[in-house]
């Protein structure tokens, strides 16, 4: 084994951070604590940069901190505004709709959709090529005199202050902290030690530029977001920049089918992938042609297929280790919060760093108590909406079928506009960047974490 990869700490005691997850979550704490000019390093299991998915939606709880961080605009480049979520029957009859245009008016920004490699590679730049360390898988993690470390597979160790586990689902350093938990002889409490609860198969991906003559809702310049509900699963396609189309396929699973796909997990490769284009390449797409047409114009390596899964872990820190995202609270994408949330842990986790008075494990506890406090509630509500509107989204029981047509055409559109405010007057921002005001009529929420404006590391964009 090499030595020691040390994450300095600064002669100010600022800490060194270890962030091991390159995703959304870990590379905008990255971008935060690079602006802040703190000390930090990221870990990434994959050897290459390569990210995966489909399209994503941000909105005011979030886009406040990329208007901070000057990347607003950037971001604007990259994305269409969305005003509208239609779902059609098997056969292109209309269904429903979700009117999202007058959300602007009360929260200040439109509701913006792009791929999600894109903002990957958006918050990827803002990061020093040096700082990120690829082929990095975590075996182990420990806590020895006043220092954190990671032990990789491939024979490097990396010390510092603090260690944040970014790293997905089934995060790495979440398992290595809770093995290290119980052999300390720390009760876990019951839920964090099951399994997560799987609902789904999910199939995405994002095409190659298609023919505005065939599809003529991409010659449009915002985003047109159209879900078939069909005998087999739910189908889904997003028009975003450049003529391209991002896609869903989502089939439901029973009981039995998710503990048998769980085995087959690691075993996935192109027949299983196949197999379920087979499922679904028939299915009408509601701008025209089949799901078949998009899917075949999509180039092989940005396929991706994942369980859905669902699940809040109750313990997020302990020591020197603390969890982000993913690893802590893994949601379904019906109400598209998945991303948002672990944004929000980045932007929050980030602010409670910054207002350590050392890097002593005193400071660090009180800034991840302070951490848990503004997010576990705020995870747990967003667990359940999205628990909800993946229900109303790629349900196909009975039951959920009533619960689609009664929130589609029966609860009246400023129900859902109530809904929306509640969740739009919460916005984290920088503790130590310019506060960005309120945009629309809705009031936001006042800022939890505590502003230090005279400290010499503030720094302005």
């Amino acid at each position: 084994m090499s030595e020691p990869v040390a994450i300095a700490t600064s002669p100010e005691h600022i800490p060194g951070v270890i962030i091991v997850g390159a995703g959304i979550g870990g590379l905008l704490l990255g971008t935060i604590l690079e602006r802040l000019g703190y000390p930090y390093r990221i870990l990434e299991r994959a050897t290459e940069m390569r990210s995966l998915g489909s399209a994503m939606t941000l909105s005011a709880s979030v886009l406040p901190v990329f208007e901070q961080l000057g990347l607003l605009e950037e971001l604007k480049k990259i994305s269409f505004p969305c005003y509208l979520l239609d779902f059609y029957t098997s056969n292109r009859g209309f269904y429903g709709a979700i009117n999202m245009e007058t959300r602007k008016g009360y929260t200040g920004y439109d509701t913006y959709i792009f791929s999600r490699p894109e903002l990957h590679e958006l918050l990827r730049k803002q990061i020093p090529e040096h700082k990120i360390s690829l082929g990095k898988r975590v075996l182990r993690t420990e806590e020895i005199g006043g220092r954190v470390s990671v032990h990789c597979g491939d024979g490097t160790t990396w010390e510092g202050d603090i260690l944040v586990g970014a790293d997905g689902a089934y995060s790495g350093v979440r398992q290595s902290l809770y093995k290290r938990l119980e052999e300390q002889g720390i009760s876990l409490p019951k839920g964090d030690s099951e399994d997560f609860t799987i609902a789904n198969l999910c199939m995405v991906g994002v095409s190659e530029p298609q023919n505005p003559a065939k599809y003529t809702i991409l010659k449009d310049e915002f985003s047109h977001f159209s879900t078939t509900f069909g005998s087999k699963g739910v189908c889904s396609v997003v028009s975003v920049p450049g003529k391209r189309v991002c896609w869903y396929l989502n089939k439901q699973l029973t009981a039995a089918e998710a503990k048998t796909q769980k085995f087959r997990n690691t075993e996935w490769g192109p027949e299983s992938i196949d197999s379920m284009i087979k499922e679904f390449e028939n299915v009408s797409c509601p701008w025209g042609g089949n799901m078949g047409e998009i899917i075949r114009a999509t180039p092989r390596n940005l396929i991706s297929k994942v369980f859905l899964e669902e699940k809040v872990f109750q313990t997020w820190f302990h020591g020197r280790t603390v969890l982000l995202g993913d690893a802590c609270h893994k949601m379904l994408p019906g109400a598209g919060l998945g991303a948002v949330n672990a944004m929000q842990d980045a932007i929050v986790l980030a602010n409670c760093i910054y207002n350590m008075e050392d890097n002593s494990l005193k400071s660090i506890t009180a800034a991840f108590q302070d951490y848990y406090r503004q997010r576990y509630s705020r995870a747990v509500q967003s667990f359940q909406k999205s628990a909800t509107w993946s229900q109303v989204s790629y349900g196909l029981t009975w039951k959920e079928r009533l619960m689609r047509q009664v929130m589609m055409n029966c609860i009246p559109s400023w129900v859902h506009q109530r809904a929306e405010a509640k969740d739009a007057a919460y916005r984290p921002q920088i503790a130590w960047l310019p506060l960005i005001p309120a945009r629309g009529s809705l009031a936001m929420l006042p800022q939890e974490c505590k502003r230090v404006e005279d400290k010499k590391t503030a720094v302005a964009v």
